[in-house]
């Protein structure tokens, strides 16, 4: 994100979305802001609020795609909740100081990920390695075990004989599994020849399938490093909970032997040497901090808690949620299982449909906590034929992509692009209006026959023009009650 101006955000999110260009420019210039203030003095720094923004439109005009598009382009944590989800404290659900925990998450695992590709080479050299260590041993260890047998491929490899790859080759053929058997030996040569050889056997990805025993310290994808005591917590509860974690330790440390393949052993050994390389502490701390200054949270359907105020009693999922989530838009501190996080420079991007409300609807303090407010147009048959075509992940596009691998070309004309837009657009305004999502529908409609018995016609091409539309949906829009139930 250092690198892109407001405008090169703007030209990014073209790519994927269709007009709204009030909305991608306040978006922009509110990342951008943050790269800003980041360039300032630590003195001045702590001054500079964000600009939170909220996002009011119909349901289906890209409020949900900006966002999601927002958080590919940007180098920050980034999470998405939806308001409907929390309820206010004290009742059975979600309390809005999960959304903290999580963007925490986001972050340590942003940053782990990229500390583990920054060590990716040298993990990688010291797995080889490893695995180089364990064919000499154990294809040594087979051998004298063939010898003793008699087996005829342990004694030629002993002997010295088939140490080119086209002799591994035809002795792996010859068992019903590729073994240490099959990797030649040095003969009466030094240790260091046969180690020349297997390098050379590695490097070529001649021993991918060769099954070796190796020794594993860890399992990186399955300990946590983190012990959590949430609050409340009685003294039987935090006793179960240390006992679980000592337990998990007790397996992290303890050493395990698996017999794997070579290409297996690489992934795991390399990913283990990469946690190896990496200091947790740092990761962590790094993380708190890059949640802290850059994290961005997107809260969804925010109009579905703005409601009628209650009189007597809590408002579960209202009101109460909204005084819940004042504070930490307003900035406090959350405690999560890395420690204490601050909220008072997360960006907050807020959106909602406000057909049955209005955003002055929410209480007055969370009203001033959304300073910037743009609305999003409804889209209309033109947009549509846009959102059909311009995008790179136009839905066309994708059809098109999909049919083709079952060697079958699908083509749009311009009247057909049409005819499925209007088609839609008038979906929309007989029905509920669901926006672009509409698309969705009927373009899956128009292309059921053709992506059914798609495997029957290999090699064929299929054009979709207006009278394509027409045999299929025409007959569907002029029953509308029909169509209520499948548009």
């Amino acid at each position: 994100m250092e690198n892109l101006t407001p405008r090169q955000i703007v030209a990014e999110l073209n790519k994927y979305i269709v007009g709204q260009d009030a909305a991608k420019r306040a978006v922009a210039v509110a990342l951008r802001n943050r790269y800003r203030r980041r360039l300032l003095p630590d003195s001045i720094q702590g001054e500079i609020s964000p600009k939170n923004l909220l996002m009011i439109g119909p349901t289906g005009v890209g409020k949900t795609e900006i966002a999601r598009r927002v958080a590919k382009l940007i180098d920050a944590p980034f999470v998405k909740v939806e308001a409907t989800k929390f309820t206010e404290v004290g009742y059975v659900g979600r309390d809005v100081d999960s959304i903290v925990q999580e963007l925490v998450e986001a972050s340590v695992a942003m940053v782990h990920a990229q500390k583990l590709e920054q060590v990716q080479a040298k993990a990688e050299s010291t797995a080889t390695e490893r695995i180089l260590d364990y064919l000499c041993q154990q294809t040594k260890l087979v051998s004298q075990r063939a010898r003793v047998k008699g087996q005829p491929v342990a004694a030629q490899a002993a002997r010295g004989n088939a140490a080119t790859p086209a002799a591994v080759a035809s002795a792996s053929s010859a068992e019903s599994e590729v073994t240490l058997a099959t990797v030649p030996r040095a003969g009466k040569g030094t240790r260091g020849r046969q180690r020349e050889r297997l390098i050379d056997l590695l490097a070529s990805h001649q021993l991918e399938d060769v099954m070796i025993d190796i020794e594993l310290s860890s399992d990186a994808d399955n300990f946590d490093s983190v012990v959590e005591f949430a609050g409340g917590m009685s003294p039987e509860e935090m006793t179960e909970t240390f006992n679980e974690f000592m337990q998990s330790y007790s397996s992290y440390t303890r050493k395990r032997v698996r017999r794997v393949s070579v290409r297996e052993a690489r992934r795991l050994l390399t990913r283990e040497e990469a946690n190896k390389l990496i200091d947790l502490d740092q990761v962590v701390e790094e993380g708190v901090q890059r949640a802290e200054q850059s994290g961005v949270v997107f809260i969804d359907e925010l109009d579905k808690i703005c409601g009628p105020k209650v009189e007597m009693g809590a408002d579960v999922s209202g009101e109460g949620v909204q005084r819940d989530l004042l504070p930490i838009v307003e900035g406090t501190t959350v405690m999560t299982r890395y420690g204490q996080v601050k909220t008072d420079h997360i960006l907050f991007l807020a959106a909602g449909a406000f057909h049955h409300s209005k955003p002055s609807d929410l209480i007055p303090e969370l009203q001033g906590r959304f300073p910037l407010r743009v609305e999003l147009n409804s889209l209309g048959q033109a947009d549509f034929e846009r959102i059909l075509t311009e995008p790179d992940n136009a839905l066309t596009k994708q059809y098109q992509a999909l049919l083709s691998t079952e060697g079958v070309e699908l083509e749009f004309t311009p009247d057909g692009i049409s005819e499925i837009a209007r088609m839609a657009h008038m979906a929309n305004e007989q029905m509920e209006n669901i926006g672009a999502r509409r698309l969705h529908t009927v373009l899956e409609k128009v292309l059921e026959d053709v992506s059914f018995e798609a495997s029957d016609h290999q090699g064929k091409k299929v054009v979709v023009d207006a009278a394509f539309v027409q045999s299929r949906l025409g007959s569907l829009v002029q029953n509308q009650d029909l169509s209520r139930y499948i548009l």
